[in-house]
């Protein structure tokens, strides 16, 4: 039973006119007979009574009727559905991010995708690399932002560099002003508040430190990005965070730290063996457009002073390459 045969059916039976049906159908009526006798023969039944020049329904073509109109409708269902995918009128991504980028980077970036694509849903997830690199594994994210390098157990993912940020310390502005710019090793017996285990700034600040040869004291840890600037806006320690994110935080002093500083490589990774859907792409091609205006912000905010030697993201472009099982954490 061919799709082409139930469209010939319905179309019989809704005018009683063979000719009529095939001129509807925009066939010829030959071959739309053609199509019918080959429709009866499969089934065994004829499906139209044609005595004295009059086309009826029989039996076996009343019971047919409804389930091939129900086929043609959700034969139009499905098409439609997928040109809408198609033409970006519906759909999803699922995106991840590290909470500092969805507090920083992707408000604008989203924004600027919802007005070219307002019927596509977004589904956020927020966590670290580490963890938004096992999701991308298991296929239940289509795109993540990722710091880079990735952990050396990761999968075979391609990945597309966004952006070089500087991290800065931020501290409570009621508390005495560190010295500028600050050294790793200023850092040595400052109280300082820590992300939870698994932040990427975690692992970069901490292996910073033992590079200079001190384990790093902390007054309070655990946290995700909202509550660290809530607790050294409290005067509880300092923090090192992303330069985007300390120029939003008007009320807390930013303070450069010395060169060569502290930077981190954000990228846009997607699985290498799987395709990522059509909306994914266009998200995609939104975020790289506009990385260019996610540059270091350190200058910007008050107190801050950009560590020395710091490169323009724009300058470095976006580089994708292939990255199967790269040899650092962090």
């Amino acid at each position: 039973m061919q799709f082409q045969q139930l469209l010939y059916f319905v179309a019989v039976a809704e005018t009683r006119h063979f000719t009529r049906a095939a001129e509807r159908v925009h066939v010829s009526q030959p071959s739309l007979s053609q199509q019918i006798r080959a429709l009866e023969k499969e089934l065994g039944a004829e499906l139209f009574s044609r005595a004295r020049g009059n086309v009826a329904l029989t039996d076996a073509g009343e019971a047919l009727l409804p389930l091939a109109r129900r086929i043609l409708a959700d034969t139009e269902t499905a098409r439609h559905e997928v040109l809408e995918l198609v033409q970006l009128r519906r759909g999803r991504v699922r995106l991840g991010a590290p909470p500092s980028l969805c507090t920083g980077l992707l408000p604008e970036v989203l924004r600027a995708f919802h007005d070219l694509h307002p019927g596509i849903e977004l589904l956020i997830e927020e966590s670290g690399s580490h963890d938004l690199v096992r999701e991308l594994a298991r296929g239940a994210l289509d795109l993540a932002l990722v710091v880079m390098p990735l952990p050396a157990a990761s999968p075979a993912l391609t990945t597309v560099e966004l952006l070089h940020e500087d991290l800065v310390v931020v501290s409570s502005a009621a508390s005495p002003a560190p010295r500028r710019p600050v050294r790793i090793a200023d850092l040595e017996g400052e109280p300082l508040v820590m992300f939870r285990h698994g932040y990427d700034l975690r692992e970069l600040t901490v292996a910073a430190c033992r590079a200079e040869g001190f384990e790093p004291s902390f007054t309070v840890e655990g946290g995700e990005m909202d509550a660290v600037l809530g607790f050294v806006r409290a005067g509880l320690g300092l923090a090192v965070v992303p330069s985007m994110v300390a120029a939003r935080a008007r009320d807390l002093r930013v303070t450069a730290l010395a060169r060569p500083g502290l930077r981190r490589t954000i990228a846009l990774a997607h699985r290498s063996d799987v395709a990522p859907p059509r909306a994914a792409r266009e998200l995609q091609k939104v975020l790289l457009s506009t990385q260019a205006g996610a540059r270091t912000t350190a200058g910007s905010a008050a107190g801050t002073r950009t560590a020395a030697g710091s490169r323009d993201p724009a300058e470095a472009g976006a580089r994708a390459r292939k990255t199967p099982r790269p040899n650092r954490t962090e």
